[in-house]
């Protein structure tokens, strides 16, 4: 069983979000569903990082009450800048974050929260995983955001992913 659904829980978001989108319980919709949430895990399975265990729940839900804090707090301090700063005032840059996470998963979760928090930017990670570059809209303090990163995101990762 484990060979033809390789992940369970995406084979069945994906089912769900199919009779969503169709809005049918047709036997055609039913089916075209099931043959999805099977075919989709067994062909990007290879682009799946590394089988996740979740070591430290407790520090997962601490990390994702953090990031939605920070990203409502992003949303204001954005719009606020661009509401009543002018563009050349706006200190956007590119900024590179040593890294001391190497686990994909970690890596991925990080690459999310960075690309959903308004002002920042995932550009990219080093092959061999040591600096991660990103884009943040206005860069105003590079070591305390570098500090940030490291502490509020970074830390927590790898308690989950690595220890």
């Amino acid at each position: 069983m484990r060979r033809l659904i390789p992940s369970p829980p995406l084979s069945l978001a994906l089912f769900v979000i199919w009779l969503l989108l169709n809005q049918s319980l047709e036997a055609s919709t039913l089916l075209s569903g099931v043959l999805l949430a099977i075919a989709v895990p067994l062909l990007t399975q290879g682009l799946r990082p590394a089988t996740v265990r979740m070591r430290r729940p407790g520090v997962a839900l601490r990390l994702s009450a953090i990031v939605l804090y920070d990203m409502s707090v992003s949303v204001f301090a954005v719009a606020r800048a661009l509401l009543t700063r002018r563009s050349e005032h706006i200190q956007a840059s590119f900024l590179r974050i040593p890294l001391d996470m190497r686990d994909p998963n970690g890596l991925a979760v990080l690459a999310m929260i960075m690309c959903l928090t308004p002002g920042t930017a995932w550009g990219e990670v080093a092959f061999d995983r040591s600096t991660l570059l990103i884009h943040v809209f206005d860069l105003e303090d590079e070591a305390a955001f570098i500090a940030q990163i490291k502490s509020r995101y970074e830390r927590p990762l790898m308690e989950i992913f690595e220890s």
